[in-house]
């Protein structure tokens, strides 16, 4: 989880309970927001497709609200999110599918091999 500390402009980053600056400053739709996790990479790829998606969507609307231009950002980011568990759930489906098929043909080829087995005992 990462912890949010948002201001209109700072001139350094807080300092951690445990006294450190390990804090990440991040611009997102002209707001300055100090945030803190594990990987501060990850954070800023994160902060900077919110941002992206915000100004996306403020070129092609006519509102200049933040709250509302953050609020059909977010829905534009769940709809995708939505759409590649989807895909995601397609191609899990289709390789247990393969792995349940290869199963199938692995204890047919033993059967297979069986009855072989037993043929050639028989003659």
């Amino acid at each position: 989880m990462t912890d949010i500390d948002r201001t209109q402009a700072a001139p350094s980053a807080p300092k951690a309970a445990n006294g450190n600056a390990d804090y990440i400053s991040v611009d997102i739709y002209d707001q300055t927001y100090h945030l803190r996790g594990e990987n501060p990479e990850y954070i800023r790829r994160i902060a900077e497709i919110v941002d992206t998606k915000m100004r996306a969507v403020a070129a092609h609307g006519k509102t200049v609200d933040s709250l509302r231009v953050a609020v059909l950002a977010a829905l534009n980011i769940a709809d995708e999110l939505a759409t590649l568990e989807r895909r995601h759930d397609a191609l899990a489906g289709s390789q247990e599918s393969r792995a349940a098929i290869r199963t199938r043909a692995h204890t047919l080829t033993g059967l297979l091999d069986s009855l072989l087995s037993a043929d050639r005992k028989i003659s």
